[in-house]
């Protein structure tokens, strides 16, 4: 076989066997610490050591970022907000998707090497394809995130709709329903908190009402906090201006089901003719035809 295979064979199993020893060598168990420190240092005060689990983490992305500036990849501006769009907030989801665009390219070039029939094009294939491959799974779970939200709006509007009736303010409402809702519809719950978070550092109501907006990016949320901040600015009763959006909304999502129903005719002709109907022609004339060649066959003898 080729050398170049047998050396990139080799390297690629001393770099598996280097990260097994030093992952092996560096873990650290968070529970066996905290009890150790428990028991040395009962009853005095201690110096909380770093692990050295965390500083490899923090050298790792130190390497990450230098290669980042060294291949010229610049920061995404707007990664943070979709990021924040799919549900993960914080510097260390940005840290993950920027090490995954790198080092699964370089993975998926060893990959390529090992393919024995036309290795030039999958060491450029499979790079490009893994390149690409993280900013696909960002933007579906966006999608799949915020199809969780759209359909867990009108219960969110309904409960509303009876905290203010028995007495609620909007803020604590908010908040009653967030706190309901954790379990069966995660996504609203973690707006609603963010709302109820915001408000308690010293943002404005209306302001944290329109960031909501801005960070779903939903038609329904643009409209429920359009509605929330009218009635803020004009008085207009709450109850009554939610009931009529929780109405709109069901009225809403009745006629899109009816639309995707009413499609559905349309799109049963593909299958339909490209499935089924051979199959009954094939079963409904096969004999025919079977016994017309037999037919023709015995005129010919």
């Amino acid at each position: 076989m080729n050398p170049l295979f047998y050396v990139t064979l080799g390297a690629t199993i001393f770099f598996i066997l280097a990260l097994a020893i030093f992952l092996f060598f560096t873990r650290t168990s968070r529970a066996s610490l905290q009890r150790i420190r428990e028991i040395t240092y009962h009853g005095r005060r201690f110096r909380r050591s770093v692990p050295i689990a965390s500083n490899a983490g923090h050298q790792f992305m130190a390497i990450v970022h230098w290669a980042q500036a060294r291949l010229g990849l610049a920061a995404d501006v707007l990664l943070p907000e979709r990021l924040a769009n799919a549900g993960y907030k914080g510097t260390l989801s940005t840290d993950i998707y920027t090490t995954s665009r790198i080092v699964l390219p370089l993975l998926a070039l060893l990959a390529g090497s090992f393919i024995p029939y036309d290795r030039v094009f999958w060491m450029i294939a499979l790079p490009a394809a893994a390149f690409i491959a993280p900013n696909i799974a960002l933007t579906r779970l966006i999608k799949r995130r915020r199809g969780k939200i759209r359909k867990s709006i009108p219960d969110a509007v309904d409960l509303l709709v009876i905290c203010v009736d028995a007495g609620l303010g909007i803020d604590q409402a908010l908040l009653r329903v967030g706190q309901e809702l954790g379990n069966s519809h995660p996504q609203i719950t973690e707006e609603l908190l963010q709302i109820n978070r915001e408000q308690r550092a010293g943002k404005p109501r209306i302001q944290a009402w329109m960031d909501m907006a801005a960070r779903s990016e939903l038609p329904e949320i643009d409209a429920f906090s359009g509605m929330l901040v009218q009635t803020e600015r004009f008085g207009t009763p709450i109850a009554r201006a939610l009931s009529a959006f929780g109405d709109n909304i069901r009225l809403k999502r009745r006629q899109l089901a009816e639309e995707k129903a009413a499609k559905t005719t349309v799109k049963i002709i593909f299958p339909l003719v490209l499935f089924i109907f051979p199959s009954m022609f094939l079963v409904l004339l096969g004999p025919a035809v079977l016994s017309i060649m037999r037919g023709m066959a015995a005129m010919g003898q």
